[in-house]
């Protein structure tokens, strides 16, 4: 498992990430997931116990993870962390040696800050990168979500193709460290 850890943004604020405690995190997921902007996290109609449930599934998986990230010490984003040739991607993703899967949420706010969320994004890939074991991060985004696929170029994913996964299609999009550091000019500390 990866550390917590520490990312900075001058502008933003100060980012840090811990193990997602289902028992203890459940509420606060569950109103982040069923909130109308997070439809294509696909848990809309999911109740508590789905939502306790579902991460406690991960925090008992051996090749997924859930984490909490914190914005200046409050929680603000979520993480899954997941290895492609076990979750996922199982059969529709060549791994390379290195790859590691990703998942993000950004909480829902009624006052959102400019740039917040590509802070997130690349708090997120450094958190990801901060394991030297790591060599190339893998998503796999609803091929509607051009949001998430602006941020994802962003920091440096290129779209390898679309793939058809049972619950969407989805655009396969890999990011190596190389990449992420020169679309992030080296900030990613």
């Amino acid at each position: 498992m990866t550390r917590p850890g520490k990312q900075q943004s001058a502008a933003i604020g100060t980012f840090t990430v811990r193990p997602l405690d289902p028992a203890v995190d459940a509420e606060l997921v569950h109103g982040w997931v069923t909130h109308p902007k997070a439809a294509f996290w696909l848990m809309g109609d999911a109740s508590l116990a789905d939502v306790e449930r579902e991460y406690r599934s991960i925090a008992a998986h051996p090749h997924h993870e859930a984490f909490i990230g914190l914005h200046d010490g409050e929680p603000a984003f979520l993480i899954e962390r997941y290895d492609p040739t076990e979750v996922e991607l199982k059969g529709l993703h060549e791994a390379e040696p290195g790859d590691v899967g990703m998942h993000f949420l950004v909480a829902p706010t009624d006052t959102p800050v400019h740039g917040f969320t590509r802070a997130v994004i690349t708090a997120v890939m450094a958190f990801l990168f901060a394991d030297p074991s790591v060599r190339r991060v893998v998503v796999e985004p609803d091929v509607t979500n051009s949001a998430v696929q602006a941020l994802n170029k962003a920091v440096g994913f290129e779209v390898l193709r679309e793939i058809a996964k049972p619950e969407k299609d989805a655009l396969l999009s890999a990011c190596t460290r190389e990449q992420f550091e020169a679309a992030t000019g080296g900030n990613d500390r």
